[in-house]
């Protein structure tokens, strides 16, 4: 009988995959890429067409020798590895570094590790597509050409260690956009008003908000506006004027995505995207289940559409009718959605077998596997359901010219929400009174107004952070991840609860890259490049003639740089504060942190401090200096130099100038100053001292 030689990237899927196929199959793992470009230098022959110099990975000579021995026993290979461009690309190394004979050497891809779709896989050999394989190598190549020219240059400009990468550059730049976005930001003041009202001899209270007036939607700005309108509403009727019965259909949602699922775990689990992507590799490579030996739990994991095999409608109607009823089995197009940046490879994110539901495999799995598994199998199966039906009831009220509006909703059908409901508000529980028709009084027994203040934008979690690339373009589902994990790890930005903020070293470093590489970390340079990529891979574009138009652009953009950091001395800044152990002046140098304090007589003396660095402000509670400081994380704050003692502190650059409204100290707001007391809400403009 032939031996077959199956061989796939993770040594967590032999046995899974050994189980399915039997004795005529020897499976085996490759541990990822074997080959790739050197460390030592850039790798790629500028001077003959950009032809890439690979090599064997260190400590991967003893994993190829093994597989060496094992392709001599085959008759057929099969490379296994996964199903995307990264997947192809490492068969592809494979293929080269074995010195694998093409017409015994064949493709094979699965989306789930399940005994079905691994002997199907079987069925449907292929050769290596090259095209997978040239999008691979383009990005890989256009990375390491931007890595290797410019992060020399950041080492020169701020230290060594720092680095520069096509995707996570221009991520970094849509988080310092933000954080000088919310630095700017001016509150605007708005006001509300509620009221409270009761049919005639009745004390159950209802409460409506004010909708505009007969002409329309109005805005109340200010306290004046709002002063008015409560005089016109003194002594005046309030009668219905029109109720509307109706229905409201919510949609199921669509199954997850790589990103989708992302941010759903960031936001009601608390995992950050390393953690997910992690735990859901897990699930997908196989779990050992109780009963069953090792299963691969979910489909692949690596994917931007929301399509569904026909196989998985087909058993998700069914079990879905017995499980819920009839009633509950929809007919959802859950195919990929508008937009201009899907891939569509791969299905959706979804359990490989539907029958086997959460509880079912609790037992053994961790507490954060059953967690991720339960969220993808409820998100599934309420893909596949009805939407839930809400009985909705709208009451306009007038009140001379003035109308109010009060809306309730209750849940009459759960449909998909019998499953999954992020949201826990199914509607109120109780509709309004039958009695409110047109032209029924209303006693009003309270005016309730409220004043308000627009927000800033919110901070970027890695939630929000994934979507805004995803929408962007910038970055594909295997890279949101990665690109977060090393921002986070070059401290570029600092996670502090679920908010992500720029470090002082991440501002330095995004300026020189606007500065200095403009194109580079412009969002929509970025997305173009993810577009091309996508034309590799389809066959529509020419790898090379990627690598011909981008490089020379870089090329000159870095001689350019060079020669204006050529123009500045790179030397430590000399500081007036004196080093206690040895009288020398201290030195201001980088760190992981951000600037601090060290003696220059390193390394006999080895002293250092943080800096604190005076911003010419006088602390609005005890007089002392305001000096820059920065949290344990490397947050900026300004505090004051007299800390423990004065507790002053403020996110926002705090100036001399007092509100001349309250008499409060005033904060920088872009090219503004506002009172940092938000429930005065004064501004006035930094250049002229004219209120805005």
């Amino acid at each position: 009988m032939a031996k077959n030689l199956v061989i796939v990237e993770s040594p967590a899927k032999v046995k899974t995959i050994k189980k399915f196929l039997g004795k005529n199959y020897e499976v085996t793992a490759s541990n990822g890429h074997v080959r790739d470009l050197p460390k030592s230098n850039l790798g790629i022959d500028v001077e003959h067409d950009f032809e890439p110099k690979y090599i064997t990975i260190r400590g991967k000579g003893d994993v190829l020798a093994a597989l060496r021995k094992e392709v001599k026993k085959a008759d057929r290979v099969y490379l296994a590895t996964d199903p995307d461009r990264e997947g192809e690309a490492i068969s592809w190394h494979l293929s080269k570094a074995l010195n694998l004979d093409d017409k015994n050497t064949k493709r094979i891809t699965f989306n789930e590790i399940t005994k079905s779709a691994v002997r199907d896989s079987l069925k449907h050999p292929r050769d290596i597509d090259m095209d997978l394989v040239d999008a691979q190598q383009t990005r890989r190549m256009l990375d390491r050409m931007v890595g290797y020219r410019i992060s020399p240059l950041l080492w020169a400009k701020v230290k060594r260690g720092l680095s520069a990468g096509r995707v996570q550059s221009a991520a970094l730049k849509m988080i310092c956009d933000r954080e000088e976005e919310i630095d700017a930001f001016i509150p605007e003041e708005y006001w509300s008003l509620e009221v409270r009202l009761a049919l005639k001899g009745e004390k159950k209270l209802i409460t409506a908000e004010l909708a505009g007036d007969r002409n329309g939607r109005i805005r109340i700005e200010n306290e004046d506006q709002m002063n008015t309108i409560l005089a016109d509403l003194k002594g005046v009727a309030y009668t219905v004027l029109e109720v509307k019965k109706g229905e409201r259909r919510s949609k199921a949602p669509l199954p997850f995505t790589t990103s989708t699922l992302q941010q759903i775990a960031s936001s009601h689990l608390n995992f950050s995207t390393k953690k997910t992507m992690s735990l859901a590799q897990q699930l997908y490579e196989g779990v050992d289940i109780k009963g069953e030996g090792t299963v691969g739990l979910i489909t692949y994991l690596r994917t931007d559409s929301t399509r569904v095999s026909d196989e998985a409608k087909s058993s998700s109607a069914e079990y879905i009718s017995r499980v819920y009823g009839p009633d509950y089995v929809g007919d959802n197009d859950t195919g990929t959605p508008n937009g201009g940046h899907i891939q569509d490879a791969h299905e959706a994110i979804r359990p490989s077998d539907i029958r086997r539901a959460p509880a079912k495999v609790k037992d053994s799995l961790t507490r954060d596997q059953f967690r991720l598994y339960q969220l993808i199998w409820n998100r599934f199966v309420a893909s596949r359901m009805t939407p839930a039906v809400y009985e909705t009831t709208s009451v306009l009220i007038g009140a001379g010219d003035y109308r109010f509006r009060t809306s309730t909703s209750k849940l009459s059908f759960p449909g998909f929400m019998s499953v999954y409901s992020l949201d826990e508000s199914r509607g109120d529980k109780t509709m309004l009174s039958n009695s409110l028709e047109p032209g029924v009084a209303l006693d009003c027994r309270e005016l309730k107004p409220e004043r308000h203040f627009t927000q800033a934008p919110a901070h970027f979690t890695e939630a929000a952070l994934v979507r805004a690339m995803e929408e962007a373009g910038i970055g594909r589902p295997s890279t949101y991840a990665p690109t977060i994990t090393t921002l986070l790890a070059r401290r570029y930005i600092i996670k502090e609860g679920k908010n992500l903020y720029v470090s002082e070293l991440g501002e330095v470093v995004n300026k020189i890259m606007k500065d200095e590489f403009g194109t580079i970390v412009d969002e929509q340079f970025t997305a173009n490049m993810e577009s091309l990529l996508d034309g590799i891979e389809a066959g529509d574009v020419e790898w090379k003639m990627v690598i011909r138009n981008f490089y020379p652009d870089l090329d000159s953009a870095v001689k350019t740089a060079e020669e204006n950091l050529e123009k500045v001395e790179i030397s430590d800044e000399v500081s007036d504060e004196v080093c206690e152990l040895c009288g020398r002046n201290m030195v201001i140098k980088y760190g992981p942190h951000g600037r601090f304090l060290a003696c220059p007589g390193f390394p006999e003396c080895r002293n250092t401090k943080p800096l604190l660095e005076k911003i010419g402000v006088t602390c609005p509670q005890c007089g002392g200096e305001i000096v820059l400081k920065k949290t344990r994380k490397g947050r900026r704050y300004f505090g004051c130099e007299n800390a423990p003692d004065c507790d002053f502190m403020s996110w926002m650059k705090p100036v001399n100038e007092r509100c001349p409204r309250c008499g409060g100290y005033m904060v920088e707001k872009g090219n503004k100053l506002a009172c940092a007391d938000s429930d005065c809400g004064f501004v006035m403009s930094a250049d002229n001292k004219e209120p805005a």
